[in-house]
């Protein structure tokens, strides 16, 4: 299943598990389960990304951010402050507020709602404009990051880039 301009949120649908619109985005998977469109209030992007995959430090000017464990796990950073989140694990990242993650387990499947009162979210279309489209969810062949483009695509977005990814797991990731 395609998520298409006739999936809107004004409409219940359920989306399987391997079923949305795929985009190998940034060197890993990106499923749309829920397209906000013009006029949706809320996106579902699910992610399955490698041990090490991480954004970079981020804001997202209008949307709230919720992610939540699939598989894997997940350090999540915002401002001071860590944590870890395994298997069912939810992470509330409101607006303004900086923050990354890094899959600390051999690869992470999470969800990432996005949310807002004031706008259309847009998460979903940034991932769509950075990604390329794939027919299946399979994983990309890593490839070379351009940190301008991600920058300049996502700030079109409502999404400012403020730093570099999380630095590389020294340990493997699953000693944390």
């Amino acid at each position: 299943m395609t998520i298409t301009d006739q999936h809107r949120p004004t409409e219940p649908y359920v989306v399987a598990r391997d079923d949305g619109s795929h985009h190998h985005f940034l060197n890993h998977l990106a499923t749309t389960k829920v397209a906000a469109g013009p006029d949706g209030s809320m996106s579902a992007v699910e992610f399955v990304a490698p041990q090490g995959f991480g954004p970079p430090l981020h804001r997202h000017l209008d949307e709230d951010e919720l992610v939540v464990v699939l598989e894997g796990s997940i350090a999540f950073r915002s401002g001071d402050q860590e944590h870890i989140g395994g298997v069912g694990a939810c992470a509330y990242l409101p607006r303004n507020i900086p923050h990354t993650f890094q899959v600390l387990s051999e690869q992470a499947r999470f969800l990432s709602v996005t949310a807002s009162s004031e706008s259309s979210p847009r998460f979903d279309q940034m991932v769509a404009a950075l990604g390329t489209p794939s027919a299946r969810p399979t994983q990309p062949e890593p490839g070379p990051i351009d940190p301008a483009h991600v920058a300049a695509v996502t700030a079109a977005h409502g999404i400012e880039v403020l730093g570099p990814p999380p630095a590389p797991l020294a340990d493997g990731g699953d000693a944390r």
